[in-house]
């Protein structure tokens, strides 16, 4: 009788929270404010110390899943791939912001009289920021892939791991254990190294287990499978001292290996979204609102006080690590926050009695504090960070920087140049080709070490911050012909847009965007171009398809004529609906269009006079009108004049006639004498 009593008060507990949870969110969205601040406000709300309709005990355990399951996530975006690639921040920039907290922290503890062992678990609680909130706003900002979302998500997967041997530290402060330094760094270690065993063996067996699960082709198999892994990694790392979500994200990065990483999200992501919201509900439970009501300018001030301080150490870090003045502040002011993992932390400290009831409160309310505002900081943050007069770190932070930017070449007096804004991945394939085509050019890069990496490749890469008039002037873009931008910083790449189209009218503008949401209002700042990586890929997966089934070349072109030509409308519209293809197509085949053609080495075309190839009727319509030899250019060519390498043919003619044409002087559509 008392079980099913039991899980009948537990079922209506639930119902009570998702219930007010919908309304709040509802509230929350109208009024444009983060679901995080909202969750918390609905724990505030029916906990015990408001209305007090739910105890968090009926919570607790859903909400530390919830846990799990998003630092299980996290591991399967991260990739190991990308965290070597990302060690500098996630190393150097961790070490030194969890650091440098501790010891800023339990130095200002210290000044008021708290004893060494609490003032040092302080440093620990104030070290760790919230990996769920500013991950969650980052991935749904798209901006992970920017160097702030890299530096931060390096900085917090650091202080993840810090997580595990603080939880172990932490009896040792409290004076309850008698073990030894020594043996308590033989403990993390040989945990360490247990932790690293099982992770060897989970990357050897995981590519096979997997394989085997996908092999039964049953949608059940497969999660309950990438759960039994989430789990139990976490179980083991519990067993062995570490945290339950520290071994959730190990899982994570195993899986991340393998060519199943983003199914397993595509299961995991809705119940991790479920109980993530109840560990948020249960963070708003925790809090005691008349104690924090007492105490409430201390609150205040140690809430702000761990803002203040956490953001500039972070800030200051970034700097350190070879960033811009502008991404040093938006981190800062991403991380300045306390974690969710210091509150639990913060419960550890409570029973052992490190943090008594009334001080645990006023820490508890700081926190929640730091963690309600965080998505208005994160959300001002790059508009803030365009007002910074400096384009640079402090000069102190120059002369210890990690990662030493080269010193600046002179800035040639260029002219009918491109400026490239971004040295990742699109802006280092731009470079090589403007270098391989003698086209003038300059990029701006704000991370140091990228900066070095493309002066090492013979690039002129350039720090400096883009969004600046003063930056964009003094590399000439009054006389720069074009401005590319890449980078994945929405409120940067709008910045620069509307600076540089205000400093140069007749610039072509050509940026990079991540979604079609964005084209209208780059195109109104003054973008001529605007490619959105979600459209633009769309259309490289429509050319796959129509090659699958041997589709005309001309058709596909014309298909794809038809998307651009619409300025992406089918894809922003609601309801819109694109014009009968067959229609549409045969109109733009019947256009006549010219289009050039470069004769190289191989083509079947070399060493033979236009009355041989004899293109217009053997392409059914394509004329040649010029040719450009040598750099000279020769208007309505002779019949008898032979083809070199090299030579440029200017083609007219409709587009089945042209690509026809090009596949005849290619060799793909008549032998070669």
């Amino acid at each position: 009788m008392h079980g099913p009593i039991g899980l009948e008060s537990t079922v209506a507990g639930l119902v009570i929270i998702l219930g007010v949870s919908v309304v709040v969110l509802f509230l929350s969205h109208r009024l444009r404010i983060s679901s995080i601040v909202g969750l918390v406000a609905t724990g505030m709300l029916i906990g015990p110390s408001s209305l007090g309709w739910i105890e968090r005990e009926s919570v607790e355990l859903f909400a530390e899943l919830g846990v799990v399951l998003l630092l299980f996530t996290v591991g399967l975006e991260v990739s190991l791939v990308r965290l070597r690639r990302n060690w500098r921040p996630f190393l150097l920039g961790g070490g030194g912001q969890v650091a440098l907290t501790i010891a800023a922290t339990a130095g200002l503890a210290r000044a008021f009289a708290i004893p060494t062992p609490t003032a040092v678990f302080l440093g620990f609680l104030a070290a760790l920021s919230s990996t769920a909130i500013v991950l969650t706003m980052y991935t749904e900002r798209q901006e992970l892939p920017s160097p702030q979302g890299m530096v931060a998500a390096g900085i917090l997967l650091f202080q993840d791991f810090c997580l595990a041997p603080m939880i172990f530290l932490v009896p040792v402060l409290a004076g309850t254990t008698d073990t030894s330094a020594t043996q308590i760094a033989g403990r993390i270690g040989l945990g360490l190294l247990v932790v690293g065993a099982t992770f060897l063996a989970a990357r050897v067996l995981m590519p096979r287990l997997l394989r085997l699960m996908v092999g039964t082709r049953t949608r059940e198999v497969f999660l309950l499978g990438a759960l039994a892994i989430c789990l139990g990694m976490a179980l083991v790392t519990s067993r062995l001292g570490f945290s339950l979500a520290l071994g959730a994200f190990l899982a994570g990065l195993v899986i991340s290996e393998s060519e199943y990483s983003h199914q397993v999200v595509a299961e995991i992501l809705p119940l991790r979204d479920v109980f993530n919201s109840l560990f948020f509900i249960s963070v708003g439970m925790l809090l005691d609102l008349g104690e924090v009501a007492r105490h409430l300018p201390l609150v205040l001030a140690l809430g702000f006080g761990l803002l203040l301080l956490k953001g500039a150490i972070a800030a200051a870090v970034t700097g350190w690590l070879g960033y811009g003045a502008r991404i040093a502040l938006i981190v800062g002011l991403s991380l300045a926050q306390v974690g969710e993992f210091s509150l639990v932390l913060a419960q550890v400290g409570r029973d052992l009695a490190l943090l008594e009831g009334t001080m645990f409160q006023i820490f508890l309310g700081a926190s929640i504090l730091s963690m309600l505002v965080t998505p208005f900081l994160i959300e001002v943050a790059p508009r803030l960070a365009l007002r910074i007069p400096s384009t640079s770190p402090p000069a102190f932070l120059r002369r210890t920087r990690l990662t030493a930017t080269p010193p600046e070449p002179e800035a040639p007096s260029l002219s009918g140049h491109v400026i490239v804004v971004g040295y990742g991945v699109n802006g280092s394939n731009v470079s090589r080709v403007l270098k391989s085509t003698g086209i003038p050019f300059v990029v701006l890069e704000l991370n140091g070490a990228s900066v070095a990496a493309g002066r090492s490749r013979g690039h002129p890469v350039v720090f400096g911050d883009a969004t600046r008039a003063g930056i964009l002037e003094s590399h000439g873009v009054d006389r720069a012909r074009m401005l590319v931008v890449g980078i994945a910083d929405h409120t940067a790449t709008r910045r620069i847009v509307r600076v540089a189209r205000t400093q140069n009218p007749s610039l072509h503008v050509l940026v990079r965007t991540r979604a079609v949401s964005e084209v209208d209002e780059l195109r109104r700042l003054g973008a001529d171009e605007v490619i959105p990586e979600e459209f633009e890929t769309s259309i490289e997966i429509t050319n796959r398809i129509l090659q699958c089934f041997h589709t005309p070349r001309n058709v596909i072109r014309a298909q794809r004529r038809i998307l651009r030509d619409e300025g992406y409308g089918i894809f922003r519209a609601e309801g819109a609906t694109p014009r009968p293809s067959p229609v549409r197509v045969a109109e733009i085949l019947e256009e006549a269009l010219t289009e050039s053609y470069l004769v190289t080495q191989d083509s079947a075309s070399v060493g033979r006079t236009l009355q041989e190839l004899n293109l217009r009727q053997a392409s059914g319509g394509a004329s040649v009108i010029a040719v450009v030899r040598k750099g000279r250019a020769m208007t309505s060519p002779p019949a008898d004049l032979r083809l070199e390498t090299n030579d440029t043919l200017v083609l007219v003619g409709g587009h089945a006639a042209l690509e026809k044409a090009a596949e005849i002087l290619t060799g793909d559509g008549a032998p070669r004498p």
